[in-house]
């Protein structure tokens, strides 16, 4: 397995694979969190503290115990945070004063798959330069029992693992503090089976919306499917059928979320970021190749810049701390709001919105009237995992994109990239009519399929389409954020 930028395992956002199959085995993770905990302690942290979250896919917890043994064999204190979403982890790291933080999550993948997030002592998950020192370590362990081939660590050395009260409440104490009244508003929430099955029902009906809430059974296999923020017609048809006011769509691990209109309109990542530049009155904020152009272009209106970077959380975080932003997202429902959390949180996002329309008096369907979305197509196609980004960086597939964009000039835009999670290869077309998009969209994938079948791999006839339609109508690809 390769990663990104050089690394072995960690791609954009931490180690992900296949449960039980390397790397996203027992032995690995054991293996992860040794060599974390040496790394703290070569720099300066003799005894680190480490809190630990996971979802509710099956392995998580066979993650969870091993990773928190690596961690406690090296000297490290565990506090294991039980079934949590992933920005929890990164809020109680710097409200417990913890040294780091690991979430055991494949995010919006399905239950097979798993990962392992790092994030360090200020709740930020790791830069790619700490990812490559602690995959160095990696290198230097040989399979017997000291782990790391360094002298054992006895007594009171070996660290602890304890697990955290529920009750202590730290992380719904700060989602609460940024969160509006909601004085019966009508809203449905489908939890996907996933990490905010319990919370995210507590966090609403504490600041009195009327809930009606789906999919909170999570049976260690039923996470995302069929549901959630990559399936959101469930939320939608919910919203429609019990005449709601507003629905929010989590993926497993909640760190993204989707929103639907009262009329069951999809509110992507782009309408959410747009609705609260506007209503916090941002300079500029942060987005990606996939934003629409439609909503560029009326924040333009509103006397916003929107500053584009590669898909990825990170590439957003970067640029926004680089230019000193605080608003920034992707389509996918990935949005940060550095100037309250450290890290994408579903939770957090919808609160925003829902805050940002409490405050406007504008509802959240009148807001998307305003919103201009251009015809937007997003396709994937098959490849071998380890082609993604050759077939990506295909001399033809170069062509292809060099013809689409002289074909469509100002009006319109295209992208190709390897998929972050997925032996898949990403294409996106927007333009202002239809017809356009999906005949430049046919052509792109076309030569993606001759150059996928140029390296050895046996595409299906056509694209497998991971979200076709408009952007106001399906959802952007999973692993717009997550990788």
């Amino acid at each position: 397995m390769r990663g990104v930028n050089g690394r072995r395992y960690f791609g954009t956002d931490g180690v992900r694979g296949l449960a039980g199959e390397a790397p996203m085995t027992a032995a690995f993770a054991l293996r992860l969190g040794a060599a974390s905990a040496e790394h703290l302690r070569a720099h300066g942290v003799e005894r680190p503290s480490v809190v630990v979250g996971r979802d509710t896919r099956a392995s998580s917890a066979m993650l969870v115990a091993a990773c928190a043994a690596g961690l406690a064999s090296r000297g490290a204190d565990v506090l294991d945070l039980g079934v949590v979403p992933t920005p929890a982890v990164a809020h109680l790291v710097t409200a417990l004063g913890a040294t780091a933080g690991v979430m055991i999550s494949a995010s919006h993948n399905p239950f097979e798959d798993n990962g392992i997030k790092l994030f360090d002592d200020r709740g930020y998950k790791l830069g790619d330069a700490e990812e490559l020192a602690i995959e160095a370590r990696l290198t230097e362990l040989n399979g017997g029992d000291d782990v790391l081939g360094l002298p054992p660590r006895t007594h009171d050395a070996v660290g602890t693992v304890r697990r955290y009260a529920r009750e202590e409440g730290h992380y719904l104490r700060h989602l609460l503090a940024h969160a509006p009244y909601l004085d019966g508003l009508r809203v449905g929430l489908d939890v996907a089976h996933g990490a905010a099955w319990q919370l995210a029902p507590r966090v609403f009906s504490q600041i009195g919306a009327r809930l009606d809430v789906i999919n909170a059974a999570p049976d260690g296999r039923n996470i995302n499917v069929e549901c959630g923020s990559t399936h959101p017609e469930a939320i939608t048809r919910r919203v429609l059928s019990a005449r709601l006011e507003a629905g929010v769509a989590f993926d497993g691990d909640a760190d993204r979320a989707l929103m639907v209109d009262a009329r069951g309109r999809l509110v992507t990542g782009d309408h959410m970021l747009a609705i609260c530049a506007v209503v916090r009155r941002e300079p500029a904020v942060v987005a990606t190749s996939m934003t629409n152009l439609g909503v560029e272009r009326w924040l333009e209106t509103h006397g916003i810049a929107l500053e584009r970077v590669q898909v990825g959380d990170r590439y957003v975080f970067e640029r926004l701390q680089q230019n000193g932003l605080r608003l920034g997202g992707e389509q996918s429902g990935h949005v940060l709001f550095l100037d309250k959390a450290t890290t994408g949180d579903g939770m957090l996002t919808a609160l925003q919105v829902l805050a940002a329309c409490r405050s406007s008096g504008v509802r959240l369907d009148a807001w998307l009237d305003q919103i201009p979305v251009y015809p937007q197509r997003l396709a994937s196609v098959p490849v071998r995992a380890a082609d993604r980004a050759a077939v990506a960086a295909d001399e033809g597939v170069a062509r292809a994109l060099h013809q689409a964009r002289e074909s469509l000039g100002d009006d319109g835009r295209v992208d190709v990239r390897p998929s972050g999670t997925e032996p898949l290869v990403r294409a996106m077309v927007e333009a202002q009519d239809v017809e356009t998009v999906e005949r430049v969209l046919n052509d792109l994938c076309a030569a993606i399929r001759t150059a996928a079948d140029g390296s050895g791999v046996n595409p299906s006839p056509g694209p497998a389409v991971a979200a076709e339609g408009s952007a106001t109508e399906t959802p952007p690809p999973a692993d717009a954020a997550d990788a």
